[in-house]
């Protein structure tokens, strides 16, 4: 997603292991977006987080030791979109999908596509012997340009539906998930909402924006899509998922996405180090959070029988969806 990025009023914290504990626990306490909502479902007390942490921040630490100090405090907020930079390493929180299977195979993957499958800039595409579509879009990051999708979209032309695999895509630039979901939508359409921080304190925002996706004036499909997701599927990745399932010809089948929806903000502490945290929480339609995931219309697993045959389960339920 996009990234605002601002230098942080560090001037009354010094550049001691203290200091910088005391500037991270301040920088998130005024501008982290999701406390209200994450008190709320698993009990996150963001005072009682600083008095744990400050104990263990004290005395002279290495970089090494703040560093996981640090990191610790972070991973208290549960969120993929919170992250420590230094030069030495890169502090993450990926518990929202390293403690679920991927259900997905790359090796599986390529007995579907071959050799002779399709490249267009960031995805991979070609047409299954039952005639139908399947495209595989692996990270956001990897721009598409409006003329690649008239491509694809015009080589599916008399297939009978589409299977978009987004399975592992951890998100990237939200204008690609806007652009491919316009290409989905018959008539404007709301998406969902998302707000804005107005003050310091937890509770502080704008009112609700309404997000929407119009038609694009380029070539559309309005047949029925099958969308294949993960628990990796994050961030950008995750408002695609928002976004398509307002569109009418739309299922989603797989596992409940990874989340990720709030856009980050950069703010660097005194000693150099950079955190990434949410700063702008979004909805979907119904004004329901998506921090935590949103639900397939289909729980669909990738079976270990499946896997021996080499099969990949969730294209082949889509398949048989698709043709019913």
């Amino acid at each position: 997603m996009f990234i605002v990025s601002s230098c942080v009023d560090t001037e009354e914290y010094d550049n001691s292991p203290q200091g910088n504990f005391e500037a991270l626990w301040q920088i998130i306490d005024e501008r982290y977006c999701f406390f209200d909502y994450k008190q709320h479902e698993y009990g996150l007390d963001w005072q009682n987080i600083y008095n744990i942490y400050n104990v263990r921040a004290k005395g002279d630490l290495d970089s090494q030791q703040l560093f996981e100090v640090l990191t610790d405090m972070l991973a208290e907020l549960r969120d993929g979109h919170v992250n420590l930079g230094t030069a030495f390493d890169y502090g993450r929180y990926w518990k929202w999908h390293e403690d679920y299977p991927s259900n997905f195979s790359d090796t599986i993957q390529r007995r579907y596509l071959g050799t002779d499958y399709r490249i267009a800039a960031g995805v991979t595409y070609r047409i299954l012997d039952d005639n139908i579509g399947y495209i595989y879009y692996g990270s956001f990051t990897n721009g598409i340009g409006e003329g690649n999708l008239d491509e694809v979209i015009k080589h599916f032309a008399f297939c009978n539906g589409l299977i978009f695999d987004i399975r592992g895509n951890g998100g990237g630039d939200l204008t690609n998930a806007e652009k491919l979901a316009a290409r989905f939508c018959s008539e404007k359409t709301l998406v969902g909402y998302m707000q804005h921080k107005t003050g310091k304190g937890h509770s502080n925002f704008s009112e609700m924006e309404a997000q929407y996706i119009e038609p694009s004036s380029r070539l559309r499909w309005y047949k029925p899509v099958v969308i294949l997701t993960n628990r990796e599927v994050f961030s950008a990745a995750n408002e695609f998922v928002k976004y398509m399932k307002c569109m009418p010809t739309v299922k989603v089948v797989g596992d409940r996405t990874g989340g990720g929806s709030g856009l980050p903000f950069n703010a660097t502490l005194p000693n150099g180090w950079t955190v990434r945290f949410s700063a702008c929480p979004m909805y979907d339609r119904n004004r329901q959070q998506t921090e935590f995931g949103i639900e397939p219309d289909y729980y669909v697993a990738l079976s270990e029988a499946d896997y021996v045959k080499g099969e990949d389960t969730l294209i082949e339920f889509a398949r048989k969806l698709l043709v019913e």
